[in-house]
């Protein structure tokens, strides 16, 4: 208003201007100018504490008080102590660095991954389908690539093609541990044959590059030949456990593990007990670069899983004489009705994409101010919890497909003949679940979505058993057809509970961080620090892994080999698709984490 009043006083011309009037004037102008600046300045504060929900106070403390290392604490490094396992460890690490032991290690996974082991949806249980054979023969390669191992384990084959390997060890009173991996790798399309640089069942390693080429390098074979390799390492040293070491690969990891690990996971609690194993490790995170900070993310949660079937029908016919919409035409509006609303994506405390953020937070060298003080503050602010969302969760795909429950129409089904209208048309659904979310909410979502299409097309709904819109809804002349929603393949799994890693009861999780920094440190000739160049942060994988069959064996469910995501080269490691890799080193560092893994866990007491 100050400034609007300026333009309505007397214009002076230089016959009414005195020398007071002028300084009268200059008077006023620097005080109107002195209120214009320090509104503007004002309305700039007023914003900026608007958008970041801060105040000058709050900028202060902040600034001076702050511990942001409260947020995410970490662990020292950890390595063995004891005079044997020590000195095992210092010499395997100078072993990890010879040629002769890098070559052995290059024909163990390479011999591995000549075996085609692929393991397809929906197959019959073991010997009802001969693509199954293919395990037999992984089982015959381990037993000569390893003997030392199949001399030294007791060997259980479950299923037929599961093995369940144990090292018995000296001391009863500790609790055994779990290594798992699985033996089976996803099919190879034959129509990209002509894309791969190199066979895909070929097992080469290129020496110029340093990368093992092959289907299952990286997704699981790897992983697999790292734990033997180690083992047989390890029992050609003379080294024998104190604790009891157990190993579990299933065969068909790849098709949600319905005839391995299912069947392993019973036999294990079986032998073990509930809660019988102090910790699990399977696949899972590895370490990458994350704002200028190396973080390792073992998984500790897992999204839950769903497959819907969606299955419209209505009467055939001639095509020649078509009805408004056929069911490929009432299916289609369904299919696009679900992906114009999808599942809310809400980030919320207390789950791991929340933690990880505020490790990124606490320890990330190259984050921006205004998103790191909005992470923190998303702790006890309700504002700034959305504020998050929109700052980082909706602008990256993946981390926004961690955060929420994804949907993908994979799979469709409808029609015989061009001149026949289709009776019946199907699509499936995959869902992942929202960890704080459930399999019932997400067939509700999915219900909820369909009723409003069915209602639009006189269509009756039947969902997951229950009569939702009935014929008797309609008038006389009664529906046009009908919609059934299912679950697809009957392996609906609900989330995982989580790993703790804080408070009473998260000792294996300080072990394993422990763990990831000596190995770290280690691979680097960096002994000797106390691990603070990479930090461990809770961490969750998009997907789901053997071990959902393995909850009820332990609480301590670890996600994690120790795959190097921090110095990729420019070639994709190509997991389930084509040109599959793994580059030596990385390869070579996963086997040194499962050396030290070992033998640390003979010397940790805090598991019992």
């Amino acid at each position: 208003m100050v400034v609007k009043s300026l333009n309505h006083l007397p214009i002076p011309t230089s016959a009414n201007i005195s020398p007071r009037s002028v300084s009268t004037r200059r008077y006023v102008a620097g005080v109107v100018f002195g209120i214009f600046f320090s509104l503007q300045l004002g309305r700039y504060a007023f914003d900026l504490g608007k958008n970041l929900d801060i105040t000058v106070e709050d900028v202060t403390s902040w600034t001076h008080n702050v511990d942001a290392a409260q947020f995410c604490p970490q662990v020292t490094a950890l390595y063995p102590q004891s005079s044997l396992n020590a000195e095992t460890w210092t010499e395997f690490g100078e072993l990890l660095e010879t040629e002769k032991f890098k070559t052995l290690a290059i024909e163990r996974l390479s011999g591995l991954i000549q075996i085609p082991s692929e393991s397809y949806d929906n197959m019959p249980p073991p010997g009802q389908d001969p693509r199954w054979e293919t395990m037999g023969q992984v089982h015959d390669y381990l037993a000569v690539a390893f003997p030392l191992i199949h001399s030294t384990f007791s060997l259980a084959k479950v299923n037929t093609y599961g093995l369940l390997y144990e090292w018995t060890g000296s001391d009863a009173s500790l609790k055994p541990y779990l290594l798992a991996a699985h033996q089976d790798v996803v099919p190879v399309n034959p129509d990209t044959l002509d894309t791969w640089i190199h066979p895909p069942y070929s097992g080469f390693y290129d020496a110029e590059t340093g990368l093992i080429w092959g289907r299952g390098a990286s997704d699981d074979k790897a992983s697999l030949a790292g734990i033997m390799l180690t083992l047989e390492t390890l029992i050609g040293k003379g080294w024998t456990p104190k604790r009891t070491v157990v190993l579990a690969f299933g065969f068909d990891e790849e098709s949600s593990g319905i005839h391995g690990a299912k069947t392993l996971g019973k036999a294990l609690e079986e032998i073990y007990g509930r809660d019988g194993l102090a910790f699990i490790v399977d696949e899972g995170g590895g370490f990458k670069d994350v704002y200028g900070t190396i973080f390792a993310t073992p998984g500790v949660a897992e999204k839950g899983h769903a497959d819907i079937k969606v299955e419209v029908t209505s009467p055939g016919g001639h095509s020649s004489i078509p009805p408004a919409h056929t069911t490929i035409g009432y299916l289609a509006s369904i299919i696009s009705e679900l992906e114009q609303n999808p599942f809310p994506v809400e980030l919320a405390r207390g789950t791991v994409p929340h933690d990880t953020l505020l490790c990124y937070a606490a320890h990330g060298h190259d984050i921006s101010p205004r998103l790191k003080h909005s992470i923190f503050k998303s702790t006890h602010c309700d504002a700034a919890l959305r504020r998050v969302e929109d700052l980082y969760v909706s602008k990256d795909h993946w981390y926004s497909s961690l955060v929420g429950t994804t949907q993908a129409v994979d799979m469709i089904y409808g029609g015989v003949k061009a001149n026949a209208l289709p009776e019946s048309a199907y699509a499936i659904v995959n869902h992942r679940i929202n960890t704080v979310s459930s399999v019932n909410e997400t067939a509700a979502h999915d219900t909820q979505t369909v009723s409003g299409i069915a209602r639009s097309f006189n269509l009756t709904l039947k969902a997951f058993g229950q009569d939702i819109i009935p014929a008797s809804a309609y008038s006389s002349s009664g529906p046009k057809g009908h919609i059934e929603l299912s679950q697809a393949f009957n392996h609906e799994l609900e989330p995982a509970p989580r790993t703790p890693t804080s408070g009473t009861g998260s000792e294996p999780w300080d072990f394993l961080s422990g763990t990831i920094k000596a190995t770290y440190a280690a691979h680097r000739n960096l002994r000797g620090i106390d691990g603070s160049n990479i930090i461990v942060s809770p961490g969750m994988s998009t997907g789901n892994t053997d071990t959902k069959y393995y909850w009820n064996l332990t609480r301590h469910i670890f996600r994690y080999n120790h795959k190097n995501g921090a110095y990729g080269g420019e070639i994709a490691t190509g997991v389930h698709t084509v040109n599959e890799n793994i580059p030596l080193d990385h390869y070579l560092e996963m086997i040194r984490f499962f050396s030290t893994l070992i033998l640390n866990a003979d010397e940790v007491k805090s598991f019992e």
